[in-house]
């Protein structure tokens, strides 16, 4: 298990330096607030981080989870949160 593997391209970050290793993403996640953490979005890109230091994913779904999290991904349309007694939209 290693924290410390490298992505093959870093990974853009909002307010700051981009993430170089598994590691750098993860202290990026742990900064942020736990109702964002916890969002579907996030609580995936953690999964796949966790797969990757673990060898049971691949690097490039890792970061791809952390840019989808962080809206940056476009192949994955992101959706509105509904507000009070609304429906979903994308």
């Amino acid at each position: 298990m290693s924290w410390n593997r490298p992505f093959d391209q870093p990974v853009p970050l909002p307010n700051g330096g981009p993430a170089r290793t598994l590691r750098d993403a993860a202290n990026y996640i742990k900064k942020l607030p736990k109702s964002e953490r916890d969002c579907p979005e996030w609580r995936l890109a953690i999964h796949m981080l966790i797969d990757a230091t673990e060898d049971r994913g691949p690097m490039m779904l890792a970061s791809t989870g952390i840019l989808h999290a962080i809206g940056r991904d476009d192949r994955w349309p992101r959706k509105k949160r509904p507000q009070r007694g609304g429906s979903w939209a994308a």
